[in-house]
């Protein structure tokens, strides 16, 4: 009985270690950003001929510096917002603008707090704050009734909130969670995720504020964000508004691979 009582004991402290290192160090493991240089010089070699790109710099009323990539073609058919993943930087994603100039549309991405050039301490707040000043400097340089809000994984959450808050044409989500608590249920089902967290990024709470149409693209097979968490949030929203793209087999990174994302892409945003 003696043995036992310490084996008990053990697995209790080896439990609360983790769990204490999991809250106490969380953003390692929600936020994966890579910092540049102030002077670095994006380059994306891939890019159309016809695809021209500027750099921006959007100040926040709490001091923070936002660098954001503006890609521009000749004769667009409308503007694509997009968020982006929790990992590294726009020097990255901005490969991914050509999956939307190729379809003649214009693309502008932000680099989030703390990722790439952008400045400010990080907090959920602020990076709700940050995405609608994002997309007010995007109402600027094209009509919002042209404009579709694109979120990939964490940046669908945003794309989300965007939404709520004003008149997209269209928003699509890639990879969405419905909250960041759902997925750690999922994921880790013994982990007290509710008192775990102190970040939620709740997507599902910014459902009913969204009057555009939505889109919801997902991996069945997602070993990231669960396809079961994505649909859950699509199921919330309002079912003469949405439309949810499976890939069959595809994972959190490799959706573009297959050939029924690209004619689902190009399909929703010629829509």
């Amino acid at each position: 009985m003696k043995n036992f009582l310490k084996f008990l004991l053990a697995i209790l402290i080896i439990c609360s270690l983790t769990i204490g290192g999991l809250y106490l160090f969380q953003e390692k493991f929600i936020f994966l950003p890579k910092d540049l240089d102030q002077d670095y010089t994006y380059n994306f070699p891939s890019l159309a001929t016809n695809v021209t790109f500027e750099e921006l710099f959007i100040d926040t009323q709490d001091g923070a510096r936002l660098n954001a990539l503006y890609f521009k073609v000749d004769t667009p058919k409308g503007l694509v917002v997009y968020f982006h993943g929790n990992a590294h930087n726009l020097s990255k994603w901005g490969a991914i603008a050509s999956q939307f100039t190729q379809h003649n549309f214009n693309v502008i991405m932000l680099d989030y707090r703390g990722y790439g050039k952008s400045t400010g301490k990080r907090s959920e707040l602020a990076m709700y704050q940050d995405a609608l000043v994002f997309y007010k400097k995007a109402n600027e340089l094209f009509p919002e009734s042209q404009t579709t809000v694109y979120g990939r994984s964490l940046g669908a959450t945003f794309a989300t909130y965007v939404a709520s808050k004003n008149k997209p044409r269209k928003l699509i989500l890639e990879s969405p969670f419905y909250s960041l608590t759902d997925v750690l249920k999922i994921r880790y089902p013994y982990l007290p995720a509710e008192k775990l967290l102190k970040y939620n990024f709740n997507t599902g709470d910014f459902v009913n504020g969204v009057t555009s149409r939505v889109t919801i693209i997902h991996g069945t097979e997602d070993g990231v964000v669960p396809f079961k968490s994505g649909e859950k949030l699509f199921k919330v929203f309002p079912e003469d508004f949405r439309k949810m793209i499976q890939i069959k087999g595809g994972k959190h990174n490799d959706l573009a691979t297959f050939p029924e994302f690209a004619i689902g892409l190009y399909g929703e945003l010629s829509y």
